[in-house]
């Protein structure tokens, strides 16, 4: 009985590993050749970098909100919008606005489901003000956060982190400041989760 059991743990200590070797830099995620310092040397870091006028992390975000409530204390998650051209500044600016106000629990998957279900375009910051009002938020507030010294900081910080994330494309999770995770590489949305927790878990065990 006890031979079987030994037999079996070992089958299942194979299993994890040769799971575990399955991940390789290079292959399954990139090493950032300059890391990026992360806010809580005490905590392993995930950042995604995303954009709300993305189809691809409009299908990614409820797959990543489900796994991040399910997160351990010990790791400390962020999203970090991207601005690939004029018309992605405003929604941007509108995170970081709604963040802020504590409001991104009414507005971050609304504003998805506006842009990819109902097809609405925002075309000024007033459009997304007026919206937001809809869904609760205080519209003057809103509208002179958007344009405050607090949210500027925070574009240029996320600008900054951005780069040296060598972004390329949404949605991507960076594990660590040191770690880039994109679906082509990890095998898709599901697999970019895989992959980060494996990171996790190396991050970890470095500390």
């Amino acid at each position: 009985m006890f031979r079987k059991l030994a037999i079996g743990l070992l089958l299942i200590l194979t299993a994890v590993i040769a799971q575990a070797e399955e991940y390789k830099a290079g292959v399954n995620y990139d090493v950032i050749a300059m890391p990026v310092p992360t806010a809580d040397k005490t905590k392993v870091e995930v950042v995604e970098a995303f954009g709300y006028l993305c189809p691809h992390c409009a299908h990614f975000e409820p797959l990543l909100h489900s796994w991040v409530t399910k997160l351990p204390a010990d790791v400390d998650f962020a999203r970090v919008p991207v601005i690939f051209s004029r018309s992605w500044e405003p929604l941007a600016r509108a995170y970081y606005s709604s963040e802020i106000l504590h409001d991104l629990d009414k507005t971050h998957q609304a504003t998805f489901d506006a842009l990819h279900k109902e097809r609405r375009r925002f075309n000024s910051m007033e459009d997304l003000a007026n919206y937001y009002a809809d869904l609760g938020v205080d519209k003057d507030k809103f509208t002179k956060m958007t344009q405050s010294f607090a949210v500027n900081m925070r574009m240029n910080q996320g600008a900054s982190k951005l780069k040296g994330y060598g972004i390329q494309s949404v949605p991507t999770l960076i594990v660590n400041g040191k770690y880039r995770i994109t679906a082509d590489k990890a095998g898709g949305h599901a697999g970019m989760l895989k992959v980060a927790e494996y990171l996790i878990e190396q991050e970890r065990n470095a500390q």
